[in-house]
């Protein structure tokens, strides 16, 4: 996994070569709406990317993660398939429902039975690199979604240079960011997680807990601001220095948001065994999400190193899966 992280940069430049072939084709059909289907490392990057779209996009994005479609979508629907290995059971199965529905559809995977479905019906496919652990290859489906933003219009977005930009910045960062994600492990070893954000940035916190469960075999929890302060934070009465929190924090935040984490982070401090802030890097929303990305797994990995865990290992999703290909 350290090499993954390591390519961060080198897969961003590949995935953006894959992603503008996208903008020499032209669109016939002007969408209505748009949902995204995936699950875990290949679903991530829909609901990062949607949660972006809410303050560029007239259009309503939402993510699903289940094998049946909701019931507003119809022919004037796009749907994105995004399937790593292209043999996800519960996106398959959504696939093949969007195609009785006749909607708009794009997929991106490596392969598998995506492929196979989408060729057969003449579906556009974004081919990615297979072979490797879904929840790795982040770069290249969020990019992906960039560029199929772009392709249909849904946002005001230069794809190009957004990924250029935030490459540029994570070349110049790279030190930095190692040298936080080390510091911040070793506060923050040794106990349960849990992450905060501004609820813009829902997409990050919820991709930070899935690389703390998956890499460094711990529970981790996300949870956002201002919902938080509705519940969880009179749930901190029952903590104890067995938890640290982590809040992943912009300067574009929400103004009122800043001072309800603020408030937050000087009650759950007196709590938890560390209350640790991040605060992001970049010049646009783009930028700072693929900062925090690169910052939270390279967190990841610091801890798995001290807990001496093999971060690639995922047995007991095998074992599920396995079970339910008997039934």
């Amino acid at each position: 996994m350290i090499q993954f992280i390591s390519n961060f940069t080198n897969q961003l430049t590949e995935a953006k070569l894959i992603g503008s072939k996208l903008l020499d084709k032209t669109v016939n059909k002007d969408v209505k709406n748009v949902i995204i289907c995936g699950l875990g490392g290949s679903g991530i990057g829909g609901k990062i990317a949607s949660k972006l779209a809410q303050s560029r996009c007239e259009k309503p994005v939402v993510t699903y993660n289940s094998y049946s479609l909701p019931a507003f979508v119809n022919k004037n629907t796009l749907v994105i398939i995004s399937s790593y290995s292209g043999d996800t059971e519960e996106t398959v199965s959504a696939l093949k429902e969007a195609i009785t529905r006749k909607c708009e559809i794009i997929c991106i995977s490596s392969g598998g039975e995506v492929k196979e479905i989408a060729e057969k019906n003449n579906i556009p496919v974004l081919l990615v690199p297979g072979g490797n652990p879904p929840r790795a290859m982040l770069t290249y489906s969020l990019t992906q979604l960039l560029f199929i933003f772009e392709h249909y219009s849904l946002m005001n977005i230069d794809s190009l240079d957004e990924i250029n930009n935030s490459i540029s910045l994570l070349d110049k960062e790279e030190k930095d960011i190692k040298e936080e994600a080390k510091k911040v492990a070793d506060q923050v070893k040794n106990t349960t997680v849990l992450i905060y954000t501004d609820a813009s940035f829902e997409g990050v916190g919820t991709r930070f807990k899935q690389q703390l469960n998956e890499n460094t075999k711990t529970l981790a929890f996300a949870n956002v601001i201002p919902e938080m302060n509705h519940n969880e934070l009179l749930g901190w009465q029952g903590g104890s220095k067995s938890f640290s929190s982590i809040f992943l924090r912009n300067t574009t935040d929400n103004s009122r948001n800043q001072l309800r984490m603020d408030i937050s982070k000087e009650n759950i401090s007196k709590i938890a065994n560390s209350c640790v802030e991040i605060y992001s890097k970049g010049n646009t929303e783009i930028e700072r999400i693929f900062y925090f990305i690169l910052m939270t797994d390279w967190i990841s990995i610091y801890l798995a190193d001290i807990y001496k865990v093999d971060t690639i290992e995922i047995k007991v999703i095998d074992f599920l899966k396995n079970q339910l290909r008997k039934h």
